[in-house]
């Protein structure tokens, strides 16, 4: 059976890759979806991290709105960093298998919040009287870094999906709103049912799981489904 091919052309403009040449049609079709849902994902985990970082705090810090305004405030300085270091990291041959091992990255820099969490909080507890500047720190010091990986999910899928300068709006606007939308889910799931039946531990493991699952779809939509249709940007 003869595959089925479509011409792929960027301009090396604003910042985007100069490529031309064919890609089978199947494979487009196939990845696409694929990033979709690992964006999806990426944002339910995101915003359910951040509700549980409220009942992590609780037992020592309260939950007024001191607390409260510590887990936002590192949760929106991290993604910030992630957004700027998965921009920048995906100029640099961005594939599916790179995606992937964000995922992974994040996973086991997460499931470290199940084991350490506790000692952590309560050895600054002992040191910082002051609930604002102990949450503060609590919270940088057990959600800033993976938040910072999981911020990396977002800008790396638009570069993964801008195929072309003119619909780079529309794919970009398109995946955020995915994004969000998982963002969204995971609110709800985690507010309304989650907390209400497991431990914040059990949580914690499921959403690590979720990650590891994502990069092994990564992984493996990589390497069966030859995503080399990216390469790297020509210096200026």
């Amino acid at each position: 059976m003869v595959p089925i091919f479509t011409r792929v052309s960027n301009v090396a403009r604003f910042g985007f890759v100069l490529y031309d040449f064919a890609v089978p049609i199947c494979t487009l079709r196939a990845v696409v979806p694929i990033i979709y849902l690992l964006a999806f994902t990426g944002g339910f985990v995101i915003m359910s991290l951040e509700l549980l970082g409220g009942r992590v705090l609780a037992p020592y810090f309260g939950s007024s709105i001191y607390v409260w305004g510590s887990i936002i405030t590192v949760f929106m300085l991290s993604l910030a960093l992630g957004y700027l270091i998965g921009g920048r990291w995906s100029v640099n041959r961005p594939s599916l298998a790179r995606f992937g091992w964000i995922f992974l990255v994040g996973a086991v820099l997460l499931y470290p919040l199940v084991l350490f969490a506790e000692p952590a909080m309560q050895w600054i507890f002992d040191r910082i009287e002051d609930p604002r500047y102990g949450s503060l720190l609590a919270s940088a010091v057990l959600f800033m870094i993976p938040t910072i990986i999981l911020g990396m999910i977002s800008p790396y899928s638009v570069r993964l999906l801008v195929s072309n300068v003119e619909r780079s709006g529309q794919v970009a606007g398109l995946l955020y709103f995915v994004s969000t939308l998982g963002s969204s889910l995971g609110t709800l799931v985690t507010s309304f049912y989650l907390v209400l039946y497991f431990e914040i531990n059990t949580i914690l493991i499921l959403l690590t799981g979720a990650l590891v699952v994502m990069s092994a779809v990564a992984l493996l939509s990589h390497r069966f489904l030859n995503d080399n249709v990216f390469h790297q940007a020509p210096p200026p």
